[in-house]
């Protein structure tokens, strides 16, 4: 099947196995690694990207599924450079160690951002239940989302 998207402001056109998931479409087809597979069965939020601007795991979509949206992966991130506020805010905090989960915690950490405007930290515990760490203990990780939600003007 033929999709066509654009994956962090570029066209792209394939055609694509029914059964693609859409992170190894990611992955395998566009070449955009930083989107990883951490469990295969949608529970470690490793594999996390916008579509549309919403947050989803894409070992969960196939690639036909997010024909005609807009996707960004972690690489559609910075922007002339300059790294996001948010992954900033993440290298600030020390809010990785291993940073297998980080661009899954980022992509999550923008979609809540975007829907919520002041966040506690029960807030954001509770927005990024969905992204697993086996590192950190996740206290950097809120203190790098709470910073970054201080920072407004900067996310929008």
């Amino acid at each position: 099947m033929r999709v066509r998207l654009s994956v962090n402001g570029a066209s792209q056109e394939h055609e694509v196995e029914p059964r693609l998931l859409l992170v190894h479409y990611l992955r395998e087809v566009v070449g955009l690694t930083g989107t990883n597979v951490g469990c295969d069965t949608s529970s470690c939020g490793a594999c996390t990207v916008l579509m549309d601007g919403e947050s989803i795991k894409s070992c969960t979509v196939l690639a036909v599924q997010a024909d005609g949206t807009e996707i960004t992966t972690i690489e559609g991130m910075a922007q002339d450079g300059a790294m996001h506020p948010i992954q900033e805010a993440f290298r600030e905090h020390h809010a990785l160690q291993c940073g297998y989960c980080t661009p899954g915690m980022v992509m999550a950490a923008a979609s809540l951002l975007k829907e919520h405007a002041d966040l506690t930290e029960a807030e954001v515990r509770e927005g990024l239940e969905g992204n697993l760490c086996r590192c950190t203990g996740y206290h950097n990780i809120v203190k790098a989302v709470l910073a970054a939600a201080g920072d407004r003007e900067a996310l929008v």
